[in-house]
């Protein structure tokens, strides 16, 4: 289940966000990558141990955690810090599958990756190539949002960052554990969890088929959910 979640940031946060980041000290991202993907991994990174980092991805977190879109879909239990990323010419990320547990680099806790996450911070209009290509059971699909805006998508998920032609492709990119470990059972939660703010918006929340609705939502979630 690929979705899009509009406007994290909004452009005065994005503007805030890249003056730290343009100023900041990067790094080769293949320090980061594991030894398939470092073959494939072409770009600059951000150390995510940095003040620059942990400031801005508590920023992130904030935008993020109260967003309902991204809660409905993505029921999140633990979620890994923002990391930052930068393509200029001809930098790019072949295709790859991120690795399944990764190590929250602050805490040194283990989470078991269930989604990724991008957070894009930099205008489509301000760079070439540079787009997300996700590989799903759709087929490839080709992501390249607006400036403040996130995809969320499966880790499981074969994808890839075509070659930058012209401009500088910014972004902030990390994981998180779900409360629901398969996809399938988060997409039927997702789209009933929508048809629920539908029916309350429409009939009201108090009616007795939302209410009723809304009790089969939560047996489900007690049903799946891993805490």
């Amino acid at each position: 289940m690929l979705i899009t979640i509009p406007s994290i940031l909004s452009k005065d946060d994005v503007k805030q966000v890249r003056a730290h980041l343009d100023a900041a000290d990067w790094e080769d991202g293949a320090k980061t990558a594991g030894a398939q993907s470092r073959e494939v991994k072409r770009n600059q990174q951000l150390p995510s141990t940095s003040d620059t980092a942990q400031t801005l991805g508590k920023f992130i977190l904030q935008k993020l955690t109260s967003d309902p879109l991204f809660l409905s879909a993505a029921l999140p239990a633990k979620i890994l810090p923002p990391m930052f990323n930068k393509y200029a010419q001809a930098e790019t990320f072949g295709a790859h599958i991120d690795n399944a547990l990764r190590v929250n680099p602050l805490t040194q806790e283990r989470l078991r990756t269930d989604l990724s996450m991008t957070l894009f911070l930099s205008e489509p209009e301000d760079y070439d190539g540079g787009e997300l290509v996700i590989e799903d059971h759709y087929g490839r699909q080709t992501v390249k949002l607006p400036a403040g805006d996130m995809i969320l998508y499966p880790a499981t998920s074969l994808h890839e960052v075509t070659p930058v032609t012209r401009g500088v492709r910014v972004s902030s990119f990390f994981w998180l554990q779900s409360m629901i470990r398969s996809d399938a059972n988060r997409r039927i939660l997702f789209d009933l969890d929508q048809s629920i703010q539908a029916l309350s918006d429409s009939i009201g929340a108090n009616d007795s088929e939302t209410v009723r609705l809304t009790g089969i939502y939560h047996n489900l979630i007690r049903t799946w959910a891993e805490t």
